[in-house]
């Protein structure tokens, strides 16, 4: 039997004009090494890699991070650590200015403890950066509102949080992505919190365009086998999403007939 995968399927998804094939896209933080992440990059499959500003060390190239993205990656630069839509700004614009395109990941984040999105700083961001020529791709609260006027302003896609950043707790956000999906004709790509591989084909599976994965894959025992399972269960997601899931039911309901072969005395 052949095997199916996205690719043969041809099911590309498209952001800021540029096909993509992989809808898995991976970070950079949190390993043991940076001479891992060009070893993540293959096993995972994924065409985009998101990293922060502030782990480009040009005075040592060793610590410099972009020194270890292969060529033909696009990059996607975030702005871990602003506080405000002012931040934002300023970092995707030194991003842009230090070589790294005009990709953006706008993270405003000033809540410290759960780490949570600023979404009406998360919009004003979105909205000047959109004037610059940037594609904006902002990481949100799963809400609504926000999402739609986020599409309004010109973003390139969405990135609702599953659960906290780094938690590892999966979908706890699902029926709130599940609206996004449904109202929203951007890319929905899910962010943070995303643990196992079999979420990331549950998000495939409900619609989803795409999800980042980081966390789970770099602190895992085995990183690079973890980022082929994710491949794997991206694939399987998609595809059973294009395959169209049964419906489910209140109650049983056989899948062969139950009579014809006995008698009732």
């Amino acid at each position: 039997m052949q095997q199916v995968n996205c690719e043969l399927l041809n099911d590309p998804f498209e952001i800021g004009g540029q096909k993509l094939r992989s809808r898995l896209f991976t970070g950079t933080g949190k390993f043991s090494s940076h001479e891992l992440v060009p070893q993540i990059i293959e096993a995972s499959g994924t065409q985009v890699v998101t990293m922060a500003l502030r782990r480009l060390d040009w005075r040592n190239p060793q610590e410099n991070i972009l020194n270890y993205i292969p060529k033909g990656i696009t990059l996607l630069p975030n702005t871990s650590g602003a506080r405000t839509a002012e931040e934002a700004i300023r970092i995707a614009r030194l991003a842009k200015a230090a070589g790294c395109g005009n990709w953006i990941k706008i993270e405003v984040i000033q809540d410290q403890r759960y780490l949570l999105p600023d979404n009406p700083e998360t919009l004003i961001a979105a909205e000047q950066l959109v004037k610059e020529g940037f594609v904006v791709l902002p990481y949100m609260s799963p809400d609504l509102g926000t999402a739609r006027r986020l599409e309004s302003v010109g973003a390139a896609a969405v990135m609702p949080l599953g659960a906290p950043i780094g938690s590892n707790r999966g979908l706890q956000t699902r029926e709130l992505i599940r609206i996004l999906i449904e109202e929203i004709s951007l890319p929905i790509i899910v962010d943070a919190g995303i643990g196992r591989p079999s979420e990331a084909a549950e998000a495939l599976e409900m619609g989803a365009a795409a999800v980042l994965v980081n966390t789970a894959i770099a602190t895992a025992d085995q990183p690079l086998e973890m980022a082929h399972a994710f491949r794997l269960a991206v694939e399987a997601g998609r595809s059973a999403y294009l395959a169209g899931l049964g419906a489910r039911r209140d109650q049983a309901e056989a899948s062969s007939p139950l009579t014809g072969f006995l008698r009732e005395e």
